[in-house]
């Protein structure tokens, strides 16, 4: 459905704004605390909710949102917010955290880079005991880590609440940012070698178009450092003393990053004025050559155009040895300017 059908619309309208699909949504459901871990995929929610256990951390991810009914099925049973259920189907959402009575939300993006950046809309949302994640089945998430933790029990997340669990996923999604910079500066590097060695037409279009990806990215990450800065700073019940700390860990690694997109973000901007001043440099030395010809070639042209006038009466005309003295000055001009210009060091 076009985004333009959606304007208008009233609030808390659920209108997915994705591309349209018609897969099944998966629903995975990890279950754990210390002692015990439960984790099976439905594609039925209420096969879902029938295995919930108390107790026990739960971790529910919905693969897919593009089945409104679902959505809002998961709306009804949690008591989630009609406005919050909109937020999640409008997949260009701009990443933000927002505090309600019985939950917290945060909305962030999954950064991907092969050959152009993309980005992946999730969606967390922090209940008591209970985390949703909710994302767009777009070749898999970054969340495998976090999965062998639970399944292994390594580190602390079988020993911590849900809380642990919702800052750990967004932790993930952070951690994958470096990479996608990583191969950004790699790229940045071939194509400022390029340029510096041999610049070409084909690398300044690879060089906008990488441009625009920094733009792109740093779109996505830019309202980051907010959305951590104003969860760290919430009073809420649902996150504990103890995560706080880890929370700011995250919040500097946000920062890094946005100081990262911009230094490449600047750095490409610098890359670019090289091009152009490159080429100017190789339009001048071009012109520069062509004044020094065109110098040499005019006082010579002068010469030959004055004896080649049609009149009988010229002195020089019946000289035996015009010709050669014709040439004899058009050589001594030629080498004396070339004289001149190497003492000027224009040549």
């Amino acid at each position: 459905m076009s985004k333009l059908h959606k304007i208008g619309a009233p609030p808390g309208t659920l209108l997915y704004t994705g591309n349209q699909k018609s897969d099944r949504i998966k629903i995975n459901l990890i279950e754990f605390n210390e002692i015990d871990f439960f984790e099976n995929e439905y594609f039925d929610l209420s096969e879902c909710l029938k295995q919930l256990k108390p107790n026990h951390v739960k971790w529910i991810n919905v693969e897919g949102i593009h089945n409104i009914d679902l959505i809002d099925s998961i709306g009804k049973f949690y008591n989630i917010h009609p406005l919050t259920l909109e937020d999640i189907v409008h997949v260009d959402q701009r990443p933000k955290f927002e505090e309600y009575d019985n939950y917290l939300l945060a909305i962030l993006k999954m950064i991907d880079y092969s050959n152009e950046v993309t980005a992946e809309q999730l969606s967390i949302i922090l209940l008591e005991n209970t985390v949703i994640s909710f994302q767009e089945p777009e070749g898999g998430d970054v969340f495998d880590i976090i999965r062998s933790r639970l399944r292994t029990s390594k580190g602390r997340i079988r020993k911590m609440g849900a809380d642990y669990l919702f800052y750990s996923l967004m932790d993930a999604v952070v951690d994958c940012y470096f990479h996608t910079l990583e191969k950004i500066g790699d790229k940045i590097e071939s194509i400022e070698e390029e340029i510096i060695n041999d610049p070409k037409k084909e690398t300044l279009f690879q060089l906008y178009a990488l441009k625009r990806e920094v733009i792109y990215l740093r779109k996505q990450v830019w309202p980051l450092r907010d959305l951590i800065g104003n969860l760290i700073r919430s009073e809420s019940s649902f996150i504990t003393d103890n995560i706080v700390l880890f929370l700011r860990d995250v919040q500097d690694h946000s920062s890094r990053i946005i100081d990262t997109v911009e230094t490449y973000r600047d750095l490409l901007s610098g890359i670019m004025d090289v091009y152009l001043s490159t080429n100017a440099n190789k339009m001048n030395e071009i012109m520069k050559v062509l004044t020094i010809m065109s110098s040499i070639f005019i006082p010579i042209t002068f010469i030959v155009g004055v004896y080649g006038m049609n009149f009988e009466y010229m002195p020089e005309l019946k000289s035996k040895y015009g010709y050669a003295s014709v040439w004899l000055v058009m050589i001594g001009i030629i080498m004396a300017m070339l004289y001149y210009f190497r003492r000027k060091r224009w040549i």
